[in-house]
């Protein structure tokens, strides 16, 4: 048996958990639009065609902010487009992900979907083929009350009221050869610059995203930060962050042990922020924005299978990397929303990558069902649960050795405590793919307790690593009661199983 003492203390705390924290993604890629959160026909679409399927689960998940249109999507993407009568829009080919986009679903359209979903529009801006013209006169179009040609414009097509969207990103991926518009830091930081005091100057009140680099392993990481950054650091709020990982060559402990990586791809950012505030003598805090992440699996993506490929020709809405996870992605995603908690007091706003269909945790299918995948389950207990304060988390843990990331705690941790409720919630994952782990909570500061929610996401009896839920089998993995947590003088003690991702919720009072 493997063990692992786990110590808070109820003085020692990060930072308020952000809200923001718990974001999704939904880009005009594949099928998370078209026959994702917008079927009309469906059984259960209501009169704007938005499947209510999708938007419970949506409510269930607790996303808070969605990010929209894109991703690469964006920057090819003109927003008028996707504004006005929807039989006028015109049908354009998106060179990003070589499909046909119909435009039938738009800004109006993702705002009313959001406000049903409960919400906060996250907005990204075209930087790759168009410019700071283009950004300001969104922002008049999207928040300006009216009087002038676009905000009237906004009325005329049916949104009286202003979207008053607050969080806005100054484009997406510049840094990547991939990208339309592919960008210099140093072209990348003057534009982001002018376009973000343009923004500014139509609505004061927005706070703004400048794009980080696409990955840790991007070739030009931490001095694109820094030289876009050294540009635009007055003018920006967030810069942002963005991370995939899969398991390579049946190397599973090394795949669950991606959160170290995680845990140093962000420090790395932060020091960069922070040298930059230094070195220009800067007031303000930038933060971070990881408004991508998840569990990828980019292999094959060129196979005969994948319906972007370019021999497929220009088609609508194809299944494109519609990722079936199983038990070990999800103790992965877990361990990944724990480094962004644990970071909640620089990482302020963060974007599963998408919502559905694509590399989601919802899945749904064309005039059919509509189901949670295993990924969800972390995603959604911890949206629901993470409240009040961070707790610092001190891990004295047995190891696993890994061949990419070395000695790795096997038992990872964040948690968090509300005063006002008096829960102190814990979300911990046991990386072993053998042996269950002994696990002791010391609870310094902390009176009482008693166990309000014990909660586990394992193999299913009869299953492995691999099992995972589909349209045929839509609950194979979900949560069940963990027995045998105890808590007794300012201590708690629980066996976490083998590969698991586990949530307790304790109730205790202020010592």
């Amino acid at each position: 048996m493997t063990t692992a003492r786990i110590t808070v203390d109820r003085e020692f705390t990060i930072g308020s958990v952000p809200r923001r924290l718990f974001g999704s993604f939904v880009e005009h890629m594949g099928r998370c639009v078209y026959t994702g959160i917008y079927e009309p026909g469906h059984e259960t679409a209501d009169e704007k065609g938005f499947r209510r399927d999708v938007l419970e689960l949506t409510k269930e998940l607790g996303a808070t902010v969605v990010r929209y249109p894109g991703g690469n999507f964006v920057s090819g993407y003109d927003w008028e487009d996707g504004v006005g009568p929807v039989d006028q829009r015109p049908r354009r080919l998106d060179g990003a992900w070589h499909t046909v986009e119909t435009n039938a679903f738009g800004l109006h359209e993702f705002v009313d979907w959001s406000r049903l979903a409960g919400v906060e529009v996250m907005e990204a801006v075209n930087l790759g083929t168009r410019g700071v013209e283009a950004a300001r006169e969104l922002v008049e179009y999207a928040n300006h009350p009216g009087g002038t040609a676009l905000s009237d414009r906004r009325i005329a097509n049916g949104a009286a009221d202003p979207f008053d969207i607050k969080l806005w990103c100054l484009g997406n991926e510049l840094d990547g050869p991939w990208q339309i518009g592919h960008k210099t830091a140093t072209e990348y930081g003057r534009l982001a610059t002018e376009a973000a005091k343009a923004m500014k100057f139509v609505d004061p009140t927005i706070e703004l995203v400048a794009v980080g680099s696409s990955g840790r392993g991007m070739p030009t990481f931490g001095a694109w930060e820094h030289e876009v950054l050294t540009h635009a650091y007055d003018e920006v709020d967030y810069v942002s962050m963005h991370a995939y990982y899969q398991e390579h060559d049946g190397d599973a402990t090394s795949f669950l042990a991606t959160a170290v990586d995680m845990d140093a791809f962000i420090d790395e950012v932060v020091s960069t922020i922070d040298g930059v505030k230094a070195a220009g003598k800067h007031d303000k805090q930038v933060h971070i924005s990881f408004d991508e992440w998840n569990v990828w699996y980019q292999t094959g993506l060129d196979t005969d299978d994948q319906p972007h490929n370019v021999s497929k020709g220009w088609v609508e809405h194809p299944r494109l990397i519609e990722d079936q996870y199983n038990v070990t992605d999800a103790v992965v995603v877990g361990t990944f929303l724990n480094s962004l908690l644990r970071h909640g007091d620089r990482v302020k706003i963060a974007n599963q990558a998408q919502l559905v269909n694509v590399i989601a945790p919802i899945r749904s299918e064309q005039g059919g069902p509509a189901w949670r995948q295993t990924i969800f389950w972390p995603f959604a207990r911890m949206a629901a649960l993470a409240q009040g304060e961070i707790l610092r988390t001190v891990v004295a843990s047995d190891k696993i050795d890994t061949p990419k990331y070395g000695d790795a705690d096997l038992v990872d941790v964040s948690s968090t405590w509300d005063e006002e409720s008096g829960r102190l919630v814990f979300f911990l994952a046991n990386r072993g793919l053998e042996e269950a782990a002994d696990v002791e909570l010391v609870l310094r500061g902390f009176a009482g307790g008693r166990v309000v929610r014990a909660e586990l996401l394992a193999v299913p009896e009869g299953g492995d690593r691999f099992t995972a839920n589909t349209e045929h089998a839509q609950d194979a993995v979900g949560l069940v009661p963990l027995a045998g947590v105890t808590v007794d003088d300012g201590r708690a003690r629980l066996t976490l199983p083998a590969l698991s991702w586990v949530v307790v919720e304790l109730e205790v009072t202020a010592a």
